[in-house]
Order: C-alpha cells, then sequence, then structure tokens
C-alpha cells in the first residue's frame, strides 16, 4: 500500500505519527511519502522537505514565503499525481493542505483524499465545507459533533476522538510531589494560562496580573503557577516583577526534558486555573482541573469575529458536554474587576465543572482506543468502501 500524507505544523506531525502507528499496526510493508516532522519520520516516513518551511502563522510571515509556499504546493501535487498513492491523507494546515487536494483532484479525481482535522465550520465561515467537499472525500474528526456538518457537504466524516483524551495524565502521587517541592503544601493553587503566543501573553498578562490581585483579596493564601509555553517563556521571565511575589514560573528553557512532566503535574496538583481560550480547556478538563476561560484581542478583530460566530461559546468543554458551567470573560467583558470575583466563585464550588469535564473526555474517548489507531481503522475502512 502507497500513501501520501502531509502534515504542516507540529500538532498535525503527532497527529500523523500516532496515524502513521496505528496503520503500521494493521497493514504491513506501507510506503509512506510526504510531508512530515520527526513522530511521522520515526514511523517511516521520508520527508520531501523540511515541514518547517510550513510552520507559518501570520500575514506578516506568510507573505515573504508566498511564492515558496505556492511551489512547495505545486510539488507535492505533482508528486501525489506521478506517485498514485492508494490515498492521500493531508493534516489539519488547511491553507497549505486543500490547496495541494485541489490540484490533485483536478489532474487525478481517482486519488482518494483524507483530510484529518475538520475545519469549525460550526463556529464560523460554514461554507469552508462546501468549498472541502470538492476535493476532499473523507474528514477524520477531532469532535464528536462534527461529523453532520462535514457529511451535510458530501464528504465521509468519522469521529476518531482527540489526542488529549488518551493522553497519559499526571498521577495524585506526581501532584502532591509537586505540592511538596515547590512549597505549597494544602493551599489552594491557581494556574494561570495567559497563552501560547507572544500576541496573546502581550494582551492578556496586565489583565491576568490584576485579576489575580483580586482574588488574592479574596483568597489570602492563594499560590500561583504559571507554567510558560516554551515560545513565551522569556516574555513571561522578564515581566515577572509585575506579577504577585508568590508567582511560581514552570519555564521549560530550565526544566528541559521534565517541563512537560511538571506541567501535566501542575494541572493535576491545582484548584482551578485562569486561562486563555483554546484548546488549554481540554488539557485542564483531562486533568478535571477547574477554570475561568478569558480572552480578549484587537479591537477590529473582535468586531469582525463577533459578527461571524455562529456559537454561544467559545469553550470546548462547553461545546462537547454540551453546558455552559465554566465563566467565559470574553472581549469587553476580559476586565480583572469582571474576571476575580467569578475566579474566586469556581475555586468554592467546583463541582458542575467537574461533572461537565467528565463528560467531555468521555464523549472525547477517554477510555477507548488510541485516536490514532481509531483514525487508521477509518482510513482503511474508506478505502475498502471505494
Amino acid at each position: 500500500m502507497k500513501i501520501y500524507v502531509i502534515a504542516g505544523e507540529p500538532s498535525g506531525d503527532a497527529l500523523g505519527g500516532a496515524l502513521m502507528d496505528g496503520l503500521n499496526s494493521l497493514v504491513p510493508d506501507i510506503q509512506y511519502s510526504g510531508v512530515g516532522g520527526p513522530l511521522m519520520q520515526a514511523q517511516g516516513l521520508t520527508s520531501q522537505f523540511p515541514m518547517e518551511e510550513l510552520s507559518l502563522m501570520g500575514i506578516a510571515e506568510v507573505l515573504p514565503k508566498y511564492f515558496h509556499l505556492k511551489r512547495r504546493i505545486r510539488e507535492c501535487a505533482e508528486a501525489v499525481i506521478a506517485q498514485k498513492p492508494d490515498v492521500m491523507i493531508t493534516i489539519d494546515a488547511p491553507d497549505f493542505c486543500l490547496r495541494v487536494a485541489k490540484l490533485v483532484k483536478a489532474i487525478a479525481p481517482h486519488i482518494r483524499t483524507v483530510h484529518y482535522v475538520a475545519p469549525s465550520v460550526w463556529a464560523w465561515r460554514p461554507k469552508r465545507a462546501d468549498k472541502m467537499a470538492k476535493c476532499i472525500d473523507q474528514v477524520l474528526a477531532l469532535l464528536p459533533f462534527e461529523p453532520p456538518y462535514m457529511e451535510a457537504a458530501g464528504m465521509e466524516c468519522d469521529f476518531v476522538g482527540h489526542p488529549i483524551a488518551t493522553q497519559e495524565q499526571a498521577t495524585d502521587a506526581e501532584a502532591d510531589q509537586f505540592r511538596l517541592h515547590y512549597g505549597i503544601g494544602e493551599q489552594p493553587l491557581l494556574l494561570v494560562l495567559p497563552g501560547s503566543r507572544r500576541s496573546e501573553v502581550t494582551r492578556l498578562s496586565p489583565v491576568f496580573q490584576e485579576a489575580v490581585k483580586g482574588v488574592l483579596e479574596r483568597v489570602p493564601d492563594l499560590q500561583i503557577v504559571l507554567p510558560a509555553a516554551p515560545a513565551v517563556a522569556g516574555l513571561i521571565e522578564a515581566s515577572k516583577e509585575l506579577w504577585p511575589e508568590r508567582l511560581i514560573v514552570l519555564d521549560p528553557r530550565e526544566l528541559g526534558d521534565n517541563a512537560d512532566r511538571l506541567k501535566k503535574a501542575a494541572f493535576r496538583a491545582a484548584d482551578m486555573a485562569l486561562a486563555a481560550s483554546g484548546t488549554v480547556s481540554l488539557e485542564l478538563a483531562a486533568a478535571r482541573t477547574p477554570m475561568v476561560i478569558a480572552y480578549d484581542m484587537s479591537w477590529l478583530s473582535r468586531k469582525i469575529i463577533s459578527a461571524m460566530l455562529r456559537i454561544d461559546t467559545v469553550t470546548l468543554v462547553s461545546l462537547v458536554s454540551d453546558t455552559r458551567v465554566i465563566p467565559e470573560l470574553i472581549g469587553d467583558q476580559c476586565k480583572p474587576e469582571l474576571i476575580a470575583p467569578y475566579v474566586a466563585e469556581v475555586l468554592n464550588h467546583p463541582a458542575e465543572q467537574i461533572a461537565a469535564m467528565t463528560t467531555t473526555m468521555h464523549r472525547l474517548g477517554e477510555g477507548g482506543e488510541a485516536p490514532g489507531l481509531r483514525a487508521a481503522k477509518a482510513v482503511l475502512a474508506g478505502l475498502h468502501h471505494t
């Protein structure tokens, strides 16, 4: 069997590596080609060019590389057409991947195309599904409510589970050790998660700093831990004096190979979190850590996105569990004086959130087959149907 597979960023490489691991356990002697990172290469892929060339975000980064990326899109499509694989699998990175699929289908419509990670058409820009359907045969969805949207546009769609739901979590013993190591003891512990991008941290940190000070007025013995994302660790460290003195920063540059395990221990040990909007809500749910979500953006972005949104919540835990028990302070509500009372309230009454998080993880596949294996089975089943 021949499979051409493309991932454009580390998260896609992780999904691709798990998918290929699942495929390798089910089918012998698969020949892989395409583009991917170290996790996909460990499963048998020789990357056509470095995946890092595709790991660009934002207009300012993409524009200088525009013609180079167009050439890479064409090179990938030409490779697929020449190799005639049994299936081409594209993983997330829709701006790149779907352009490749479009070129492939225009020349070789018989080549089966699978896209892993459904676009969030349920949140905004619903017509993206109709455009996808012109070049994608099958979608592998991470969220259980996504298949109907894809199927309505004419694509096959399989919910294969979210990788967070089956990731190994820190144990109670590791959480206890974390508290002991940092001298936290039995005191209430608040995680502060102001984002993983510089723009997010720059915008949200001043708000979160003042909100935490407001919480400390209500909960004087509160301890605060900030697990810094690698891309913003320097920015966090440089502004440390603006936070309350008792702040503990988990700096991945200093922790090295222990960084991820310590972060998971912190999630497990925490009583709750104040977090930016994003997939971090699912990480918190997996650790059963209650949360308050707060987020803001530029005035123009706020106006545009609020006009386009088709949902009443931006928190994935709320969407998957079909509850609305997680406080969200978004846009003009993202103010310290509004955030602090919610944090104090959730600290005292976490039960509803814990129930919603348990429901979410169950629906995302906790305790079941690994998503990579489920995705592999869905790809093979789709091939047998054609």
